[in-house]
């Protein structure tokens, strides 16, 4: 048995435990978020250290890129180190190789991409989902300063974006964690104020508490492409009239789990350190355990 534990930074209300079985072996998932506190997550961490196969870090992520450089979030350094024996993993390696790949897979099942106009909410945190997305024809907003720090400025082309990020991500990534993603409570709070983003979009993409931090009432005949979706966020999703969803990640008994989870039993089954593991090896280990995007149409 693989036992797989994402410390999250998030809120405690979205924790979720899955017993599944993946190449013959059952593996315990579990999200145990923290409610944005920081001091219990590393000492969650270091109980466990030792006792589970992967961490995953939830609520956090322990890198930000510009697409050619990855820029450490100071806050997150002290959760990467608190762990002496067992791996811990942010989901940054997983996402360049599976979000490419689920926008590839939705090409093959018919979803016709060039065109369509994409909310994308955050670009620094998933660059690969970004340039598949470009690269398939879309007509891109990147809402990093606006999801990231409040500030109402669209970034249409990617190169565009390439160029601020190299320029304010050395500094961005040594800012208080909880100015630029919610945490703890703050994760159930909505406010519509840039609705209009939104409305104006065919697909709104990336990070699901950042795509729900200015969610409007209505999504009528709109695509989500994300993951971490509850059972609760579905509901409500489907309260606002949501075409589609498509999770990143796989549905293990009724929710989509981070990228970090994912990429922390890659891990776990390959039985290697993270830093042996490259693209390659993600694209295998992503066929062997037939990770596929799942969807919802409502």
């Amino acid at each position: 048995m693989k036992h797989i534990v994402s410390v999250s930074l998030g809120s405690s209300s979205r924790d979720h435990r899955a017993e599944v079985e993946f190449l013959g072996e059952t593996v315990v998932i579990e999200r145990r978020g923290t409610d944005g506190d920081m001091k219990r997550a590393i000492a969650l961490l270091r109980e466990l250290d030792g006792k589970v196969d992967a961490f995953g870090m939830g609520g956090i992520d322990l890198y930000l890129t510009d697409g050619k450089k990855r820029h450490i979030i100071r806050d997150a350094v002290p959760l990467a180190r608190a762990p002496k024996i067992t791996p811990i993993l942010d989901g940054s390696n997983l996402k360049n190789t599976l979000e490419r790949r689920v926008v590839a897979q939705l090409a093959e099942m018919g979803e016709v991409l060039r065109g369509k106009r994409v909310l994308m909410v955050s670009a620094v945190d998933r660059f690969g989902m970004a340039e598949a997305m470009t690269q398939a024809g879309c007509e891109m907003l990147f809402g990093d300063f606006i999801f990231g720090l409040g500030i109402p400025l669209p970034i249409r082309k990617l190169s565009t974006l390439r160029r601020i990020a190299a320029a304010l991500l050395p500094v961005i990534t040594k800012l208080p964690f909880t100015i630029l993603y919610p945490t703890g409570k703050k994760q159930e709070k909505v406010n519509p104020k840039y609705g209009r983003y939104y409305i104006e979009a065919d697909i709104i993409a990336g990070d699901y508490l950042f795509i729900k931090k200015y969610m409007p009432d209505s999504l009528e005949g709109k695509m989500v492409l994300t993951n971490t979706v509850t059972p609760k966020d579905q509901e409500d999703l489907a309260r606002r009239k949501l075409a589609v969803l498509v999770t990143t990640t796989p549905n293990l008994q009724g929710r989509s789990f981070g990228t970090n989870v994912m990429e922390a039993m890659i891990v776990a089954f390959s039985g290697r350190k993270p830093d042996e593991l490259k693209e390659e090896d993600y694209q295998h280990w992503l066929d062997a355990l037939g990770f596929k995007p799942h969807i919802v149409k409502f």
